[in-house]
């Protein structure tokens, strides 16, 4: 929908006429409902304005009405491309009330599996973002690629998107007889393919052409606005909670684990970043893989009361999501319910920062700018 709005002058003149153009509200699958309010002087934006809230659930309202094990399910939804790191930013927080140490067997599978779910993600936006901008080929290779990953993560959770196999105190069940190998190979698979993206996307005159020095993002605006993840990198915020407030099995990988960042700032350094996290997920999976089969047979799991409570008290617990920083303040009365739990949400905090990047720039490069922001709408409006 347009409006046309034009200012009368002297005599009746017309002094200036802007157009308000409404981008959404609509549902291009995978990125959920969005609506941008545009401003534009002819082809170039004045005013930019996210409009949010379209798919707002009220999770953290129903986390206080579900006991801890039945947020878990709540939570691993907002961002569904990380279904994993959202339940374990949960059970973190939960555990860390508690006072429980998780086994060593359950940390190092948690931290294989947020890797292969990072990969997941990234694989998605490195499809769909040269979707965007026309290109229609790469989808097809990322959607392939994933299948190799879904397959493992289905196979030991019975999930494809949100795999409920967190728990407080470790995790729903052991891997299964053969499971490692199996995931190993898939790892190999993606890897081997991967120069698809390195060769077939960024070797393109015609990407390169629409994201080089397109939607300049600075590192100013990047704390101003508490943007994080690979677009903050992508800026040169050096950043990454793994490596500077390791969580998991970590610490222990600091040899594995490379932060990647850019200085340009810009769409393709955005997108750079994201092609190069992923290749270095792949290395910390099989690094993972390498730990678990030294690890002796034992538990995944604590034995849990039949009625968990958190004692009373508050923490704040924050994880390195595949899309930036995720938070989660927790209040517990002593009861067997949050009192509040509070998510932060990297994409709310990214999406922000268009209100300061889109003024400027063409219209044309607008689908540009907002496609390298990889934000799921889900985890903006929560």
């Amino acid at each position: 929908m347009t409006r046309t709005e034009t200012t009368l002058g002297i005599g009746g003149a017309a002094e200036s006429t802007d157009m308000v153009l409404n981008i959404g509200p609509q549902h291009p699958s995978t990125h959920g409902v969005l609506r941008l309010r545009l401003v534009l002087d002819g082809e170039r934006i004045e005013h930019a304005e996210p409009v949010v809230g379209y798919m707002h659930r009220g999770a953290e309202k129903l986390f206080e009405a579900r006991d801890y094990r039945q947020i878990i399910v709540l939570a691993n939804r907002h961002d569904w491309l990380s279904a994993f790191s959202n339940e374990l930013g949960v059970v973190l927080g939960v555990e860390r009330m508690l006072g429980m140490e998780v086994p060593e067997r359950a940390v190092w599978t948690r931290t294989l599996l947020a890797e292969l779910n990072r990969v997941l993600n990234h694989l998605m936006f490195l499809g769909s973002y040269p979707l965007e901008l026309g290109g229609i080929t790469p989808v097809f290779h990322s959607f392939r690629e994933r299948e190799e990953l879904q397959n493992v993560m289905e196979e030991i959770s019975g999930g494809r998107m949100h795999y409920m196999f967190n728990r407080v105190g470790g995790l729903k069940d052991d891997l299964p007889a053969g499971w490692r190998e199996r995931a190993r190979q898939a790892v190999a698979a993606v890897r081997s393919r991967m120069d698809t993206f390195d060769k077939l996307v960024l070797g393109n005159e015609i990407f390169r052409g629409r994201t080089r020095d397109v939607g300049v993002l600075s590192p100013e605006l990047v704390h101003a606005y508490g943007v994080s993840g690979p677009i903050a990198r992508a800026s040169g915020v050096d950043f990454d909670l793994r490596r500077d407030e390791p969580y998991l099995a970590y610490g222990q990988l600091a040899d594995v684990l490379k932060v990647v960042t850019r200085q340009e700032g810009d769409c393709l350094a955005r997108f750079e970043v994201l092609l190069d996290q992923t290749h270095n997920s792949l290395d910390l999976a099989d690094a993972c893989l390498d730990a678990l089969a030294e690890l002796p047979a034992g538990p995944v799991n604590q034995r849990l009361p039949k009625v968990l409570k958190a004692p009373e008290g508050a923490t704040y617990t924050w994880t390195e999501n595949p899309l930036g920083l995720n938070g989660y303040y927790l209040v517990s009365k002593g009861e067997k319910t949050p009192h509040r739990l509070k998510l932060r949400s990297a994409s709310f905090n990214n999406i922000q920062a268009l209100t300061e990047l889109l003024p400027g720039t063409l219209v044309a490069d607008m689908v540009a700018i907002l496609g390298s922001f990889f934000f799921v709408v889900g985890d903006i409006d929560k």
